[in-house]
């Protein structure tokens, strides 16, 4: 049986600049300290107008592996029903060339953001990364393969690879449902769920499964990590929804 997980990192000395091109093709020095937090710490910020009125998710792909547009569709979707954001959300997309690794661990896949990525916080902007990768996550077992890692306040990774292998197995998801599960809870974790950055109004908390929701049909529920639980979860093809219990933590955060 093929096992799935969701993961969720935290990340430290990281640098506070990186030069990138502005829209002229010069080189300028931005300030990146405010995207290079902990997990989970900018949850208000996403959530609410507070700080930052729009958000832009930068969607950088390796050649070939670029999610479907039904899936970004979804993800913008499932984002303007929680945030904040009267300016809007934007997506763009970035390719960039295989770094040529068959594993990675989280050391990897920073570096790699440091190198690549373009969109940071920007007066009222707040920006989000999303790496979709060829290769494998180094913390994969025999049993276990992770799909997916929310690993710095606005950055995750998907090993989407991994998914269109699991996605090409009989019986199983189509890859539009498969990648929407996970970019959706992924970004649960950025928005700080559950109890991670994002308080709860109500003990709903998983404790034995890490930050996770105990119902059973959320989103945010820990069986969405293991192959048979993700496929039960998937019955009919549906992406699961957050619970009540999660909605009230985001709108006491600051989401609608």
């Amino acid at each position: 049986m093929l096992l799935l997980f969701f993961s969720c990192s935290s990340d430290s000395n990281s640098p506070d600049t990186s030069i990138i091109e502005d829209e002229n093709g010069d080189p300028v020095t931005v300030d990146i300290s405010a995207n290079r937090k902990s997990t989970g710490e900018s949850a208000n910020e996403l959530l609410s107008d507070k700080d930052f009125d729009k958000l832009t998710i930068e969607i950088i792909y390796i050649e070939g592996l670029a999610p479907s547009e039904d899936s970004l569709d979804n993800l913008k979707t499932f984002l303007e029903g929680l945030l904040n954001k009267p300016f809007g959300i934007e997506i763009v997309q970035q390719q960039i060339e295989s770094p040529g690794k068959s594993v990675f661990s989280i050391a990897d896949i920073r570096n790699l953001e440091d190198d690549v990525r373009k969109e940071y916080n920007d007066d009222k902007k707040i920006a989000v990364s999303g790496i979709f990768l060829d290769g494998e996550y180094d913390m994969n077992t025999d049993s276990g393969s992770v799909l997916g890692v929310a690993y710095r306040n606005t950055s995750f990774v998907i090993f989407e690879e991994t998914i269109r292998s699991f996605s090409g197995q009989p019986l199983s998801p189509s890859l539009e449902t498969l990648e929407s599960v996970v970019i959706n809870h992924e970004f649960g974790h950025l928005l700080g769920l559950v109890n991670a950055g994002t308080t709860m109004q109500v003990d709903h908390q998983d404790e034995e499964h890490g930050r996770h929701c105990d119902v059973d049909t959320c989103l945010m529920y820990w069986t969405a990590e293991t192959g048979e639980g993700l496929l039960n979860m998937l019955t009919g093809g549906s992406v699961p929804e957050l619970d009540g219990q999660c909605l009230d933590d985001l709108k006491a955060n600051g989401g609608k």
